[in-house]
């Protein structure tokens, strides 16, 4: 039986109609990305010359991802050509390509775009990887994903500790400004540098800004003992206000106590509540919904609990998922913080930013402190539905003055998009810096309970390996910290021979 018998192939000729028809279409949208990409530098305010050309494959991302292409895709996939689906870092250059594969096919080449040469096509990669090692360092051969390391309090008295995470891989040191003071970052940054020096081998510093903590101050429990379950109601109040008779429809003065009290450590937020709203507790443990104005605050109802009830405690994180909150990024603590990173540190992770607005703001402040703006990296921390929307914009801003790169904060993403939304989300953002050759940090609770316990569960394995699509996957702070940290490194080694991003790379198979 011969080959054509055996498999359903076409003739050419009968495919030169679909061919052309598909040509068209696809000239058309190059047409139409390209002119749409100008229209949203000009909204972007990307004038400059540099500027304009760093965001340009961003804006034509943007453009073309703003169309549905999956009714092209089986078409190119059939005739073995790219569908679009590897773009993000080079999207004219892979149109071009398609585009001169087809005209060559239908014989006309006089008349179509020329082949992008080898370094135009690799372009986006290249300037990824720069910008990668212009914000982390030279990545280790064995992988060219960074680790990032959140440093503990003991960082600043144990100089092995520290020593020994360097030697471990730790490629970047992490610092939360929301934790310690300026006398332990000031020891935990000399025995960085001190371990890269004697280890030979190169370790950034970040710090991060604590921004407007949205948490539990304090907790007053009410008459009902033990956890609150579905339905059950508390207050919600400012810190900042007196602890004064709480007044509801269903009582008066006498109903002291009848309901918890939670203070909120950031008033504003509250300012900006309407009945109807959600709010989450600790990263999604719970949820509630605001059911009334009281005299002291906000009455909520628990609407999802864990099993064993809604456990009010201080330092629980509190989302406002649904509410626009309009509050600045910068806070009065973080612009004292800001004096001391601007001379110490490498990278300023940038908490709660939401608009272009907030990255210009903490330009100028870093600008009155005499720092280089070229010197110091800016992390934009994504952890709004806000941010999310905003991401170009933020891009815009940010690549205007300094290195940036993006920190997918998932655990607040979850909690303000819903659980079910974080994959799909986690996506999106990784697209998108690619395509504006940003690079991303895979974050939160990452090889987690291995760091608390000691042993890692199977699901958190496979997450640590998606993390090799980000230029650095960050680690919190345990006990078994180093363990960790070894464990993540040799993950990421294995990965790096089958997977570039979202490209397989065809290894041969050990069997």
């Amino acid at each position: 039986m011969s080959r054509t018998e055996s498999l359903p192939f076409f003739p050419m000729d009968t495919l030169q109609p679909a061919l052309s028809v598909l040509y068209a279409e696809l000239l058309q949208l190059r047409e139409q990305v390209q002119r749409e990409a100008d229209v949203l530098l000009q909204e972007w305010g990307a004038h400059a010359a540099s500027l304009r050309e760093r965001c340009q494959n961003l804006s034509h991302y943007v453009a073309l991802r703003r169309r549905d292409l999956r009714r092209l895709q089986p078409a190119l996939m059939q005739l073995g050509l790219s569908t679009l689906g590897r773009s993000e870092a080079k999207v004219l250059p892979t149109l071009d390509a398609v585009l001169g594969t087809l005209s060559a096919v239908l014989g006309q080449g006089s008349v179509a775009p020329l082949y992008p040469t080898p370094d135009r096509f690799s372009l986006g990669a290249t300037r990824l990887r720069e910008a990668s090692e212009q914000l982390f360092g030279p990545a280790p051969l064995a992988r060219p994903t960074h680790l990032m390391v959140t440093l503990p309090s003991e960082a600043a008295s144990d100089a092995q500790l520290v020593r020994d995470l360097v030697s471990s891989g730790m490629d970047c040191a992490r610092i939360n400004c929301g934790h310690d003071d300026s006398r332990l970052w000031q020891r935990m940054i000399r025995n960085v540098r001190d371990a890269s020096q004697v280890t030979g081998k190169p370790c950034r510093v970040c710090m991060d800004l604590s921004g407007p903590r949205l948490r539990i101050a304090d907790v007053e429990k009410g008459r009902k003992s033990g956890p609150l379950q579905l339905g059950d109601a508390f207050l919600l109040r400012s810190a900042k206000d007196e602890k004064r008779l709480v007044t509801t429809k269903r009582g008066t003065a006498q109903a002291r106590h009848r309901e918890w009290i939670a203070a909120c450590d950031y008033p504003e937020a509250l300012r900006q509540l309407r009945v109807g709203a959600e709010v989450v507790v600790d990263g999604g443990v719970a949820s509630c919904r605001v059911i009334q104005r009281a005299e002291d605050g906000w009455m909520l109802q628990v609407t999802h609990a864990p099993p064993k009830g809604l456990k009010l405690r201080a330092e629980k994180g509190l989302n406002f998922p649904g509410t626009a909150l309009n509050i600045p990024a910068l806070t009065a603590r973080d612009r004292d913080d800001l004096s001391f990173i601007a001379k110490h540190a490498d990278l300023v992770g940038y908490s709660f930013v939401q608009h272009a607005s907030d990255v210009v703001a903490l330009q100028e402040e870093l600008q009155r402190r005499g720092r280089a703006r070229e010197s110091l990296g800016l992390i934009l921390k994504i952890e709004t539905a806000a941010a999310v929307r905003a991401l170009p914009s933020l891009l815009v801003a940010a690549l205007s003055r300094q290195p940036t790169g993006v920190l997918i904060a998932r655990g607040d993403l979850a909690a303000e998009l819903g659980f079910e939304r974080l994959p799909e989300i986690q996506e999106e953002l990784l697209w998108l810096c690619e395509a504006a050759h940003v690079p991303v940090i895979w974050a939160t609770q990452v090889l987690d309970r291995l760091v608390r316990k000691g042993t890692p569960t199977r699901a958190e394995v496979t997450d640590a390996a998606a993390g090799a699509r980000a230029e650095c996957v960050m680690l919190n702070k345990g006990p078994y910290l180093q363990q960790a940290l070894r464990t993540l490194d040799s993950i990421l080694v294995s990965m790096h021979a089958h997977q570039d991003k979202k490209t397989a790379q065809l290894a041969p198979l050990p069997w």
